[in-house]
């Protein structure tokens, strides 16, 4: 039984304090399923709280209804697995689909074959798979890029936060030095690094939030003995896979951090008095600049 089933048997027990061994980690290379099974706050918990404390506390219910990952969130985490650790790596979760007609009797048992042999791993299809290695001879190819994503990838830290006793974790993409300063790196695949398309893409999935709360966790998990910089490298999912590098500054990274102390607040606030409230009403308006007819 993992730590979500027993949690998942009231809301308050799941709201509970981590046990001593799980705050006791710091700097761990772990999977990525026992990371999720550490039952502390993460980024996506606050931007679903953000969305309403409501839809955040039915995600962690037993009732929650969780939906199996799109062929895009394969792909994407299979892209991350093999960009940021290597095939061996990649192996070890994921299996290529080998060309098979699988409309023809033996093409149908060879499938049923592969499948068993590849059983818990998530299947990726060789075009797919051929995208992604050329994903990362384009990163090869940038001139910083590749070097920002070279130092120790996928550590996973948990803390505790002063203010509220919450409990934090965060899970590094990479963990770098540039210019004699620590710097985690965040890699994303974006569909497009125009001018002003990532930075709506940061408003709207929350990345400010990211840099600010990354930053904070690192510290406070190595008792501030690491005051780390961050940075996100970019890379669009369609050829020819173009790359653009992201290094924030000291303000961007502030307000992060502001707006992940807000939202933490929040989710501690919910927590101690038991109340998840929904939307809120509202009103709808004329808009300004359209005329309103008499």
């Amino acid at each position: 039984m993992t730590i979500f089933d027993e949690m998942n048997t009231t809301i308050e027990r799941f709201f509970g304090p981590l046990t001593n061994w799980i705050t006791t980690i710091g700097g761990t290379k772990m999977t990525e399923k026992e990371y999720n099974q550490l039952p502390a706050v993460r980024r996506s918990d606050l931007l679903l709280l953000r969305r309403s404390p409501l839809h955040l506390l039915y995600s962690k219910s037993a009732d929650a209804v969780l939906e199996p990952p799109t062929p895009a969130q394969i792909f994407g985490s299979a892209c991350h697995k093999f960009v940021l650790e290597g095939g061996e790596a990649f192996g070890r979760e994921y299996a290529v689909a080998p060309a098979i007609d699988r409309r023809t009797k033996i093409g149908k048992e060879e499938w049923e074959i592969f499948k068993f042999e590849n059983e818990g791993k998530q299947i990726v299809a060789p075009e797919d798979f051929e995208r992604i290695k050329s994903m990362k001879s384009a990163l090869a190819a940038h001139p910083t890029a590749m070097s920002l994503l070279s130092g120790e990838h996928e550590q996973s830290y948990v803390w505790t936060d002063d203010e509220t006793g919450e409990d934090c974790k965060i899970r590094l993409d990479c963990l770098n030095n540039y210019q004699g300063r620590p710097l985690i790196v965040d890699y994303k695949t974006v569909s497009n690094c125009e001018d002003g398309v990532f930075e709506r893409e940061c408003r709207k999935y929350g990345y400010k939030i990211q840099a600010g709360m990354y930053t904070e966790g690192l510290a406070c998990a190595t008792n501030f003995s690491v005051d780390a910089g961050f940075a996100f490298v970019c890379q669009e999912k369609a050829a020819p896979y173009a790359v653009r590098v992201y290094m924030c500054d000291p303000g961007f990274v502030e307000q992060g951090n502001r707006q992940f102390h807000e939202l933490l607040r929040y989710y501690h606030q919910c927590r101690e008095s038991g109340n998840w409230p929904g939307y809120s009403d509202g009103y709808l308006c004329a808009d300004e600049w359209e005329e309103v007819a008499e």
